[in-house]
């Protein structure tokens, strides 16, 4: 068994082990030791610290004391990403509005496989704090903005969301097929998707699904808050006219 392990190990590539150690680092553990490095990404402490090297040269990753934090020229090479770019530019005027009129806070986020990953979010000064972040994922059937977009994404990609599972975020995460593929039903009825408490435990928020040329879904918008203090029904018709002004100017073609 130790030589299988040994074999396998070795037959990852360098690059294999990079990309390792860069995606043991979450929203809760943003400074790791080599150690705990090491025990993520199942590699030899001194190999870690070798990769690490050569990661802190390029500016991957930074050392502060004992710890590892990434660096910032991922920053730099994830700004130039061209859809985000392109998008969130695209997205700022509309987001900007639908602060303006809701005083909450608005949220831009893209499918990436069975996560939604935020790509902008805009927060009111009056706006309670909320714990998303740009660059957060959350799996996408838990989330408002993720429902919106899977509503009108293709089917393989929605059955490869039900297949993967559906993980519970708190207490009203729907976790059964059936229970959401009905909601998806509605939700391409309406074009606006809510979230009540269902990735955490007091946030609610209506989205509405962005889409460019031939109907392709290539984003979602949404205005989120606390319960009790959004109402979010109230507020969906702002996001659906945003999301489908934004869809226009995307090439989306009119109905």
């Amino acid at each position: 068994m130790q030589r299988m392990r040994s074999t396998q190990l070795n037959a990852r590539s360098v690059l294999d082990r990079a990309f390792a150690i860069l995606g043991a680092f979450t929203t809760e553990d943003r400074e790791l030791g080599i150690s705990e490095l090491a025990r993520r990404t199942d590699m030899a402490k001194s190999t870690v610290h070798r990769l690490v090297t050569e990661l802190e040269a390029h500016g991957m990753v930074e050392r502060r004391g004992k710890s590892v934090v990434l660096g910032l020229h991922l920053f730099e090479l994830g700004e130039l990403v061209p859809r985000k770019r392109q998008l969130r530019d695209a997205a700022l005027p509309y987001m900007a509005d639908l602060r303006g009129a809701t005083r909450q806070t608005v949220h831009l986020a893209v499918l990436d496989g069975t996560e939604v990953v935020y790509v902008e979010i805009l927060r009111h000064s009056d706006a309670p704090a909320l714990p998303s972040r740009v660059g957060g994922r959350l799996p996408a059937h838990a989330t408002g903005v993720g429902k919106a977009i899977l509503a009108f994404a293709q089917p393989e990609v929605v059955e490869n969301v039900m297949r993967t599972g559906l993980p519970r975020l708190a207490e009203r995460t729907k976790t059964v097929p059936g229970v959401l593929r009905r909601e998806l039903a509605v939700i391409r009825a309406t074009g606006i998707a809510y979230d009540y408490e269902e990735s955490r435990a007091g946030l609610v928020c209506a989205a509405s699904p962005v889409t460019g040329p031939d109907h392709e879904v290539v984003a979602a918008l949404s205005v989120s808050g606390w319960t009790g203090r959004l109402n979010v029904r109230r507020m969906a018709p702002a996001v659906r006219t945003a999301a489908l002004a934004l869809s226009r100017d995307l090439g989306a073609p009119r109905h």
